[in-house]
């Protein structure tokens, strides 16, 4: 079993009130995930996230198959962090931070993620050819989405 980890660190240059009603809004995820990945939330949106919701998608991660995708918000500190988790989908372990942090003239946002991917050491092979450059591209797609919606700090 392989955990892949990725990080990555935005400044933008809007308040911490601002991100947070961005970020912990689930709808806002269609609008910065890359559209190959054809991602749909299919499950109802209340207007505030809490601990314990639960948020289901279609995703098309690997050759535009669907697949199901659950993820549980399983931590809030508002405005400073949530943690959502899957509890069904295409990993075996899923666990995403999204940590907000202010600074002069905005918002340090970051995100870690940790996932293993199913399948024992024939996942950790696929995690390491394909999947693991899947991730950096959706993080990198949302970073420039991100910077052309708010801006970015110089």
């Amino acid at each position: 079993m392989t955990l892949f980890s990725f990080n990555i660190i935005q400044k933008l240059p809007i308040s911490t009130t601002k991100a947070w009603d961005f970020f912990s809004n689930p709808k806002n995820l269609e609008l910065i995930t890359p559209p190959w990945l054809a991602l749909k939330i299919t499950s109802e949106i209340r207007k505030e996230m809490y601990p314990g919701m639960s948020i289901t998608y279609d995703v098309s991660p690997i050759l535009g198959i669907p697949v199901e995708w659950i993820t549980e918000i399983t931590h809030i500190d508002k405005p400073n962090l949530f943690v959502d988790e899957q509890r069904f989908g295409p990993y075996r372990f899923w666990h995403h931070e999204h940590h907000f942090r202010p600074i002069p003239n905005g918002i340090e946002m970051q995100d870690s993620v940790h996932y293993v991917m199913p399948f024992g050491f024939f996942g950790s092979l696929v995690g390491n050819l394909v999947v693991n450059k899947k991730v950096i591209d959706i993080f990198n797609y949302r970073y420039k989405v991100l910077e052309g919606l708010f801006g970015r700090i110089s």
